[in-house]
């Protein structure tokens, strides 16, 4: 736990052989640079076409995603069965940290999620979750990268509380067939513009605030009905973040993942996924400020010596530098226990895990990037460096997949017992208390 293997040590030098070789002198070509210096925000914004990613940039990223395709790294964590290597929750969180850390990059931009070693949580949500039936309807799509995805779980009215979703889906017959017709908004659906279908949370039973009675739908993208809206602009652009209107969409009885009524599982393989290797991201990007901010100070000499002589300097780094190595620590650990039980269980047994890597690794990687701009002056807060940049792509992760809040919020109903492995035992330990108290004994007495 505490060595890296050296077969993970090996796989590390590897890629940084082939980012050397393969990627920089696609990122050193043809000016292609702008999209990684002072001028990336606008080279990859397309401005007047809804603050969409540009076509230009958008090519960069696909003509790496192939080279590391060929080279056998994009599809590292696929399960071998869908062609990859079955690269593991651990290897992946090592991984990502070692990316981050080398700054920005063709390697590894995590604005798009776009990485030499690719994430993509629905290759094992797939595996997970899909009958028989939607595995031979789907699957060679899917690996063949024909079936293209967008998440639609939030709405405009209902962010982290997905119970109370409004969007509905009722059995309906079209045409002597049965379908399903389904009538709903989505926020924050990422990648429509290039999707062909939506996996689309809508209730088909129950209540509002039932985890129980939400479906997964595979909606089709240009069905009738389907809508975007407008692409929300962020604090980080380009965007590809849409708010999309699902109305009157009509779709056969079996165009669905999962089980009818279990959908919210999935959403949770989802993040769960998405957490770990976001805070793993969050992590390295946070070590390379503190590296960048360590070597500006001990170079940098105003008034005759060094800044890293003042302890005005030195100490926010300190902080940050142990907050690094304990959360390293962490999540290391919470990915080897992820690797060590069945997918389906991490919800029941460590959820609480993975949401205090993830809330930990993106605080601390605002922090450290705002220590960054801070530690480097002027050149700190301006666009040159990248801080900023890691800063305002960073902080849409304190939010995204499950804010803070609702991060904590798991913490606490894991560490009291609330849920997950512990609530057998504080439920008796609540049933003696009140029988204790109910013959006559005092708190004192009953020992708390």
């Amino acid at each position: 736990m505490f060595d890296i293997p050296k077969e993970l040590q090996d796989y590390l030098d590897e890629l940084d052989r082939f980012i050397e070789k393969e990627i920089m002198p696609i990122q050193n070509r043809d000016d292609n640079i702008r999209f990684f210096d002072h001028r990336r925000e606008h080279a990859r914004t397309d401005w007047d076409n809804g603050g969409l990613p540009r076509a230009d940039w958008e090519a960069l990223l696909g003509e790496a995603r192939q080279k590391a395709d060929e080279a056998g790294h994009l599809r590292f964590a696929w399960p071998t069965e869908y062609g990859g290597k079955g690269g593991s929750n651990f290897w992946m969180a090592v991984i990502r940290e070692h990316l981050a850390a080398k700054g920005l990059g063709l390697f590894n931009d995590l604005q798009t999620e776009h990485s030499i070693v690719g994430n993509n949580p629905f290759i094992v949500m797939f595996k997970e979750f899909a009958t028989k039936e939607q595995f031979a309807r789907y699957s060679d799509d899917i690996m063949n990268g024909r079936l293209r995805t967008a998440f639609g779980l939030t709405e405009p009215n209902h962010g982290s509380d997905a119970t109370h979703m409004e969007t509905r889906a009722v059995p309906e017959i079209r045409d002597n067939r049965k379908g399903w017709r389904v009538n709903g908004e989505k926020m924050w659906t990422s990648g429509m513009h290039h999707a062909n279908y939506i996996m689309t949370f809508a209730r088909t039973e129950g209540k509002d605030g039932d985890a129980k009675g939400i479906t997964c739908f595979i909606v089709p993208a240009d069905a009738p009905g389907v809508k975007i809206e407008e692409y929300m602009w962020t604090f980080n652009m380009p965007t590809d973040h849409p708010r999309v209107s699902i109305k009157d969409v009509w779709i056969p009885e079996d165009s669905y993942w999962g089980e009818i009524g279990n959908g919210l599982a999935i959403g949770q393989s989802f993040v769960h996924q998405n957490r770990i290797r976001q805070a793993a991201s969050s992590l390295g990007a946070a070590v390379y400020c503190i590296n960048e901010s360590v070597k500006y100070a001990r170079l940098r000499k105003p008034f005759g010596q060094a800044l890293a002589r003042n302890q005005a300097i030195q100490w926010p780094l300190i902080e940050f530098a142990t907050q690094a190595e304990a959360l390293r620590l962490l999540i290391r650990k919470t990915a080897w226990d992820m690797d060590h039980m069945p997918h389906k269980e991490i919800e029941r047994q460590i959820s609480d895990k993975v949401s205090m890597c993830n809330y930990w690794g993106n605080r601390l990687c605002c922090e450290a990037a705002d220590r960054a701009m801070q530690t480097h002056g002027g050149m700190g807060y301006s666009r040159h460096k990248p801080f900023e940049h890691i800063y305002r792509h960073h902080r849409r992760y304190r939010i995204t997949e499950g804010s803070e809040e609702i991060q904590m919020r798991k913490v606490g109903a894991f560490l009291f017992g609330y849920l997950g492995p512990k609530r057998k035992e504080f439920d008796k330990m609540e049933a003696d208390y009140q029988a204790a108290r109910a013959s006559g004994l005092n708190d004192r007495e009953i020992g708390i």
